[in-house]
This record gives C-alpha cells, sequence and structure tokens, in this order.
C-alpha cells in the first residue's frame, strides 16, 4: 500500500520541487475556464495558487472543486511546480482535493468596502485579509525583537501583577471587588513592582496588558494594551534615554530586516524606518515650549503636550525625538525631582516621527523617602496602599530609572497605519468590548 504524500506548509513548498505533497488552508480566489480551474488558498504561511486540469482529476475532485467557496477550508494533493507567476513562485498540480469545513456562500468580508464599525463587528473574520496579517506578522516580529533585546542584555524577565492594589498613574482605573481585601484596580502599569524587582536583579523588565480607564475616543488610545517596561538600577535619567533610543533602534531595524514582504504589502516607506538609529534629538520641555508657542500653540509652561503639540515637535524630524524634564505638576508622583530646577521632574517623552506620539514614557525614579512620601500626599493617594513601595526608600535606596513603551503605538509607528485598533488582534475601546 502506497504512503499518503507527506504534509507541507506553503511556507516549505520551495524545498519540495518536483514532489507530491498534501497541502491544508483556506480558499481565498477560485476561477475556471471549464477545463482548467484555479484555486487559491492561504495557510497562515503564505499563499498558493492550486491547478486542477479537468482531464487529469477524477470526476469526484472536479466536483468538489464546485463546491468551493471563499473561506472553506480544503487540503489539495499533487505535484510542486516552479511558477514565477504563481504567489511565491510555486504552484501545486492537483490531483487530489478534499473539504474539510463548507463555507455559506454570506462570507462577511467581501472584496469590496466596508465600513469600520462593520470590520471591528467581524474582527474574527477581518483578521483573515492580507492587510491585518501583515500588521500582526509586524506585531509579532516585535515583541520578539522586545525579548531579544533584553535577553541578549541580561536582563531578567520579571510577570507584574494585573490585580493591584494601588495607581502608578493619573488616568482612571478599572476597579473590581477582590474577596474580603475590598477593591482592587487593573494595572495600569507593572513600575512599581518592577523597581522593587530591580532591586533583586540589578535590570529586568515586565512585558503584559495594561489597563486605562480613560474615556479617549482618539486614533492613539485604548482601554487595554501592552507595555514592556523595564527598569534598571543605577542608571539616571541620562543612561536611561540611552537605553531607550538603542532598544527604538533595534526593534526597527529587527522589522526591516525580518518583514520586508509585510511592509510591502502595507505600503510602508522603508526610508522612514532606515533614517531610525541613534542617537535621538532631545528637546529640554522649557525650550519646546518657546518652540510650539513660536509656531502658534496655545500651550503655557506647565502643561501637558498634547497631540498637536507634539506633532509639531517632530515635523522635519527623521527620528525620534525626546522631550525631556517636564514641570512636575505635569507628570507622576514616582519621577525624581531636578535638583537643578524643583519646579521639574528627571523624565521623557520619547516622540516617534510623522505625527504618531508618545511612544515611550520614562524617568528617574525618585528614590528619596521624605520626598516620595510628600509627593503621595499631596497628589492625596492613600498613603497605606504605598508603604510598600515606600519601604524600597528605606532598605538600601538607590538612583534607579526606568521606561514603558506601548506596544500598539510602536506597531501602528513601524506600519504605517493610521489607527491604533488595527495594531491588536481584538481592540478594547470605550465603546467595544467585543468580539
Amino acid at each position: 500500500m502506497t504512503a499518503p504524500a507527506p504534509y507541507s506548509r506553503i511556507s516549505e513548498l520551495p524545498s519540495h520541487a518536483g514532489e507530491t505533497v498534501r497541502v491544508r488552508g483556506w480558499v481565498t480566489h477560485l476561477r475556471s475556464s471549464g477545463k482548467v480551474a484555479f484555486v487559491v488558498l492561504r495557510d497562515g504561511t503564505g499563499l498558493l495558487q492550486a491547478v486542477l486540469v479537468k482531464s487529469s482529476v477524477s470526476p469526484e475532485t472536479w466536483t468538489r472543486f464546485g463546491q468551493l467557496t471563499q473561506e472553506t477550508s480544503i487540503e489539495v494533493e499533487g505535484e510542486v511546480r516552479p511558477d514565477a507567476r504563481a504567489p511565491g513562485g510555486f504552484e501545486l498540480a492537483v490531483n487530489g482535493l478534499s473539504i474539510y469545513g463548507e463555507s455559506p456562500i454570506d462570507y462577511p468580508i467581501q472584496p469590496k468596502e466596508h465600513g469600520i464599525d462593520f470590520l471591528l463587528d467581524n474582527r474574527h473574520f477581518w483578521l483573515r485579509t492580507p492587510r491585518q496579517r501583515a500588521i500582526a506578522r509586524v506585531r509579532s516580529e516585535v515583541e520578539q525583537a522586545i525579548r531579544d533585546f533584553f535577553y541578549e542584555r541580561d536582563f531578567t524577565l520579571v510577570d507584574t501583577p494585573i490585580l493591584t492594589s494601588a495607581s502608578g498613574e493619573r488616568s482612571g482605573l478599572f476597579s473590581t471587588e477582590y474577596f474580603e481585601e475590598g477593591t482592587a484596580y487593573l494595572a495600569q502599569t507593572g513600575q512599581l513592582y518592577g523597581e522593587a524587582a530591580a532591586a533583586a536583579f540589578g535590570k529586568i523588565y515586565c512585558f503584559g496588558p495594561t489597563f486605562r480607564a480613560e474615556k479617549s475616543k482618539t486614533r492613539r488610545h485604548l482601554s487595554e494594551f501592552w507595555m514592556v517596561e523595564p527598569e534598571v538600577a543605577f542608571n539616571d535619567s541620562e543612561d536611561n534615554m540611552r537605553l531607550q533610543e538603542e532598544f527604538v533602534s533595534y526593534i526597527v531595524a529587527r522589522v526591516l530586516e525580518r518583514r520586508q514582504p509585510e511592509l510591502k504589502e502595507l505600503e510602508r516607506d522603508l526610508s522612514k524606518l532606515e533614517s531610525i538609529k541613534a542617537p535621538f534629538p532631545r528637546v529640554n520641555y522649557s525650550d519646546a515650549v518657546e518652540i510650539l508657542q513660536s509656531k502658534g500653540s496655545s500651550v503655557t509652561w506647565g502643561d501637558d503636550l498634547g497631540a498637536e503639540d507634539e506633532a509639531i515637535l517632530v515635523q522635519d524630524q527623521d527620528r525620534p525625538v525626546f522631550i525631556y524634564n517636564y514641570p512636575k505638576q505635569a507628570k507622576a508622583f514616582y519621577m525624581k525631582e531636578n535638583p537643578d530646577d524643583p519646579r521639574t521632574v528627571l523624565c521623557d517623552d520619547l516622540l516617534a516621527p510623522e505625527g504618531y506620539g508618545e511612544i515611550i514614557g520614562g524617568s528617574e525614579r525618585e528614590d528619596d523617602h521624605d520626598k516620595l512620601l510628600a509627593r503621595i500626599e499631596a497628589e492625596n493617594l492613600p498613603v497605606e496602599a504605598y508603604n510598600w513601595y515606600l519601604d524600597l526608600r528605606k532598605y538600601g535606596t538607590f538612583v534607579h530609572s526606568g521606561f514603558g513603551l506601548g506596544l500598539e503605538r510602536t506597531v501602528a509607528w513601524i506600519s504605517g497605519i493610521h489607527h491604533i485598533r488595527e495594531s491588536i488582534a481584538f481592540p478594547r475601546t470605550m465603546h467595544r468590548l467585543k468580539p
């Protein structure tokens, strides 16, 4: 009895030229001249054109072709043949076809324009389209680059809690009742726990989902997003910015190296990414305010910078720009007071070029117990919830700094997509909790 042909992924077909294999996937396109039929299918690794010649296949196989519709899941068997005109440079000369799962003709995502709400309601299908698959692969590459960057530099990955008793930021919190302990909150950041871990390991990072209950409807905000947050013992604010520019340059170079087909599918201008190399320009907050005012902005010293202000500051820049040492009143309680100007704190925002806004927020942390306590009290935060955090300043306090990079904003920038909601598989926004 003849052994069945081996299965192959589409991406593996070049190594099987001239051989007979079986391929499984989903139908994307169909056409037939009556005597010759073409099926294009995808399997997650690529596209394959399968060719059926009526005179060379069984009547049952030809009948099955007639039953195919968009997104039918199938298996095809045949000889792998080079063909420069076919997707991927190879096609399959089919001698057998099996149907795994039929697909009704009313498949929601058709080759026509759909409204964004319709597409988001059908996100579970929209993910199958070429553009969305390309974005997802860029995201996957960015995530792997993040992990590799820190692994190569001997950082320890620390998984921080999602349920917490205290806030790290000023933005809104999602709350839930936690057994007999009272109210718990979905984490806005893993940073506070990361600081504790930095005292144990020297340099760490956490990487996971974070939650902000801000009522924001902009193209740059999600209610649930992923953030990577390194924390490094004995790094000051200058060290922190150097790490950030090295980190971002590494990520962009990695995507350029390994995701050219996806960037082509997204029609990304590669020259915009090829210029992303350290060092990045640095602009003091006070100087930034003067620049903005000279260009007609109504911002005044002490204000946080809005999206329009950030876009102005990166005009004519070919790489990200640091804005550093913001006013104390505009930033979080844990940032270290600037000894040269106590009105400000030692922090930075890294603004992506092309108007994509802030992708990183970082700072040197306040390592003085009494100053940190005073900031907590000034913000009217519950001191008891931060006692463990204050303890870090009692027992061997140390200079340290860290930052948070928003994954979705970074993916949107690198991919060149307009709205952050396409940079995560199932976006959560103010008005979207499903699918």
